[in-house]
């Protein structure tokens, strides 16, 4: 079973409008509500993709009940921890104004409800998948998933970590099965600048030398990169399409590779169904489909 963990989902209010000016009402012309949350993201993407799994994270008062029911309306499987005060958080995303969000905080995690979380985690078994997405809010430990692994480094499960700096870094020694940075992260890393594939393939090894077993890069518009623990390096450009969201799309691949892997057990397969579900969500409004990712597999 694949599991995902979402520290501080959220629901993504989504508004379209023709003009936006400070300081006066403003009307939308389109509004839409998603469940939100990178480990919500992978969750929805295996769920089109007809791969079995659990979303676990965190809710709290009437937007975390919305976002419970708007998963579930989707086909995701749920196992939240409800918090006891406080609200998630809603996301204000305006379409029309080159991606300007306004980003809530999230409700407090107490101790006791972190502690539920690894209860869950520890029931997890040999060869299941967890996936560690996003960031999470400030009343958790900075290195909540470094402490997430310690507690499961006894176990033979396929940790996919989808991370930022410290975050990501620190659990490089509990070798996880993949991580994913994207060109901007993985410059961040090491304080350089990627102008090539070449380039990126060789800091892709270099963080499989810190412990990372397979490490996949996203390059945006110039494609992706990958390579894995058997030694094997993967280059491809995007499939043809015009962008209209790259929310999500990330996530998507990451969705997309543990889809292909978990039937094939291919790396080169699982990364070319990994590019492909992170373009056909770019392309479309919403987190790809089925339909979506295998049109575009046949680019790859």
């Amino acid at each position: 079973m694949i599991y995902t963990v979402t520290f501080n989902p959220s629901i993504d209010y989504i508004v379209s409008m023709e003009n936006f000016f400070l300081g006066k009402t403003n009307r939308t012309t389109e509004e839409k509500m998603f469940p939100g949350g990178k480990g919500i993201n992978v969750s929805t993407v295996l769920t089109n993709l007809g791969i079995p799994n659990i979303a676990l994270g965190f809710i709290a008062g009437f937007t975390g009940n919305e976002i419970k029911r708007l998963s579930q309306e989707r086909g995701i499987l749920c196992d939240f921890i409800t918090l006891d005060n406080g609200n998630n958080r809603i996301n204000v995303k305006l379409k029309n104004y080159d991606s300007t969000e306004i980003n809530g905080s999230g409700p407090e995690i107490p101790a006791d409800k972190l502690k539920e979380l690894i209860e869950q985690l520890h029931r997890l078994k040999d060869g299941d998948s967890l996936i560690l997405a996003g960031s999470i809010p400030a009343s958790v430990p900075s290195n909540i998933y470094q402490i997430i692994l310690e507690e499961l480094k006894g176990k033979k499960i396929h940790i996919v970590v989808d991370a930022t700096k410290d975050l990501l870094m620190n659990t490089l020694h509990y070798r996880p099965f993949l991580i994913k940075p994207n060109r901007h992260e993985l410059e961040e890393a090491f304080d350089i600048t990627i102008e090539s594939k070449e380039e990126a393939i060789r800091y892709a090894r270099h963080l499989q030398r810190l412990g990372a077993r397979n490490v996949m890069v996203s390059l945006s518009g110039d494609g992706a990169v990958f390579v894995s623990e058997e030694g094997e390096s993967f280059e491809t450009n995007v499939p043809p399409g015009k962008l209209i969201n790259a929310v999500g799309s990330g996530d998507s691949m990451i969705a997309g590779f543990l889809a292909a892997w978990e039937t094939a057990g291919d790396y080169g397969k699982a990364f070319h169904m990994a590019v492909a579900a992170g373009s056909a969500s770019a392309y479309s409004e919403e987190l790809a489909t089925k339909d979506e990712i295998m049109k575009l597999l046949s680019y790859i």
